[in-house]
């Protein structure tokens, strides 16, 4: 497995952005600024969040296994 430090620039930075997508999606504010569609009755909004809480946790686990 290669370390940190050994990995090229660029793929650092592809690293870096891929941690980085999460918190993108979260906060781009009309991307989910609506009602609609619903899932259970549940508005957009809500669930949409619901939804970046576990990719979150699944992309901090993937580059933590990997070591970021």
């Amino acid at each position: 497995m290669q370390t940190a430090e050994s990995r090229s620039p660029l793929a650092r930075v592809l690293w870096i952005l891929f941690l980085l997508s999460p918190f993108v999606g979260a906060l781009w504010v009309p991307l989910y600024n609506r009602v609609d569609p619903t899932l259970g009755g549940i508005p957009f909004f809500y669930w949409f969040q619901f939804v970046w809480i576990i990719v979150t946790a699944v992309v901090t686990g993937v580059a933590y296994w990997r070591r970021v």
